[in-house]
């Protein structure tokens, strides 16, 4: 009982130095600084266990160092929360390239290139997760029929009357217009796309119709980023 008094009484301190900013000491502002009260109390009251019982020195200096390293990680963790999200967004990132690192106060979406020097995205069309690679060379998203029936669309009653050049060669294939596609957080509707037949494409492609509706889209050596 004696140390939650203590605990609270450090409470009361902190919410009175919290009108000077002193978080600030460390980078941290007013609110920040008050969110870490609740923190400090309950790591004081943990640690106030330390002195329920006789220990010796050097067990009761472990102790306290063990108790004080505790916090300062939290506390950096809490600060640099923003960077370290970041940072293992860009690890996710280079472990799974389709996967997008995504900024939500920017509205930007950015993805890593892969090992074949690619960008693979992983867009959703109409609900269900299609792989793609970015390609401004086409002049829309261009699906293959395995991924076009996976996303519900009713593939036996599509006319594969448009010629298109594909890596595999000249095919054929059917106009459609998705009813929602989304790449990295950012949904779009209606987008015209098309459907290739059989063989005609191993990679469904992020193409044109969609990337047209972005406010910019950038490529550097090893990452695409894609602006709502």
């Amino acid at each position: 009982m004696i140390f939650i008094g203590i605990a609270l009484l450090i409470a009361v301190g902190l919410a009175l130095l919290i009108s000077a900013d002193a978080g600030s000491l460390v980078g941290l502002t007013q609110n920040q600084t008050a969110q870490l009260i609740p923190l400090l109390v309950i790591l004081i009251v943990f640690a106030g266990g330390l002195f329920t019982r006789r220990r010796k020195a050097s067990e009761l200096l472990t102790s306290i160092l063990l108790w004080v390293g505790i916090f300062g990680v939290a506390a950096l963790t809490y600060a640099y929360r923003d960077e370290i999200v970041g940072v293992a967004g860009r690890v996710a990132g280079e472990l799974q390239p389709g996967v997008a690192m995504v900024d939500a106060e920017q509205g930007t979406a950015t993805f890593r290139r892969g090992i074949g020097g690619h960008f693979e995205i992983n867009a959703t069309v109409n609900g269900h997760t299609t792989p793609m690679i970015f390609d401004t060379g086409a002049t829309a998203v261009v699906l293959t029929i395995a991924d076009a029936k996976a996303a519900g669309i009713d593939t036996d009653n599509l006319r594969f009357t448009i010629p298109v050049s594909t890596a595999n060669g000249t095919g054929r294939a059917a106009r459609v217009n998705l009813a929602r596609i989304e790449v990295g957080g950012i949904a779009r509707k209606g987008i015209p796309a098309f459907v290739t037949e059989e063989n005609a494409l191993d990679t469904s492609l992020l193409g044109m119709t969609f990337l047209e509706t972005l406010s910019r889209y950038s490529v550097t050596q090893n990452s695409l980023e894609l602006a709502d």
